[in-house]
């Protein structure tokens, strides 16, 4: 196998959807990679891993499945799928068996950022838009940090709530980009995840969203981890 022939599925995290990976799509299929970008609902972790399993299994080879904040936890349960030959983290949650969003963010460390979620409604929750921008897009351009505000998702609480029951990371190699100036997860908890899950780590300077602000950089991170499943697979 090589790196080429390995399919790249890119899935997006909570209050977003697939979109923003545009840019490093773009990248990525310039390089020659097949990708495809899955639309999850974020309703249930249940409904989005059922939604991202079908999109493995439409590949028609290998699979580096990319997952974005709460995309990380959707990868980790969906990565258990055979053809999933590694994972790659962007400043994204890690979970172990048995973990979720909301386990994972229930304690926060002293003087670590707090995201501005505004209450649920109806079993759904959003950003507060007047704050969206600093805490999840700083170093998007203002213009584009405003639509994506004023166009969130409503991520449900099931959602968040959605624990893993097997952690791929534990049996597939799995690569971690930290975003440095993430304000949604704090960088140390990033680290944190990564080196639990024995992940390869880069870091780059970068808000939440830096698979928006720097396309470059995370795809060249993506491809590092296809590259190296290519290698390995000679």
């Amino acid at each position: 196998m090589n790196a080429i022939a390995l399919s790249i599925v890119l899935v997006h995290g909570g209050f977003v959807d697939g979109s923003g990976w545009e840019g490093v799509s773009s990248i990525l299929q310039k390089d020659g990679y097949a990708v495809t970008v899955v639309q999850n609902p974020t309703l249930s972790l249940e409904d989005d891993v059922a939604v991202t399993r079908r999109a493995i299994a439409a590949q028609k080879g290998p699979v580096l499945l990319v997952g974005h904040s709460y995309g990380g936890v959707v990868i980790t349960e969906s990565g258990n799928d055979p053809k999933v030959q590694g994972l790659v983290y962007v400043a994204a949650f890690a979970p172990d068996k048995g973990e979720s969003v909301s386990s994972l963010i229930k304690n926060p460390p002293p003087g670590a950022p707090v995201p501005p979620i505004l209450p649920p409604q109806d079993g759904f929750l959003f950003l507060d838009q007047a704050k969206f921008a600093a805490s999840f897009a700083a170093d998007v351009s203002p213009d584009k940090a405003r639509f994506m505000a004023i166009s969130q998702v409503p991520w449900g609480v099931a959602a968040l709530d959605g624990a893993v029951t097997s952690a791929a990371w534990r049996v597939k190699p799995s690569w971690y980009l930290v975003a440095q100036d993430d304000h949604m997860i704090p960088p140390p908890a990033q680290r944190l995840m990564a080196r639990r899950a024995g992940a390869t780590v880069t870091e780059v300077p970068g808000s939440h969203a830096v698979y928006v602000s720097q396309p470059a950089a995370v795809a060249a991170a993506i491809e590092q981890a296809a590259q190296a499943i290519a290698a390995k697979s000679k």
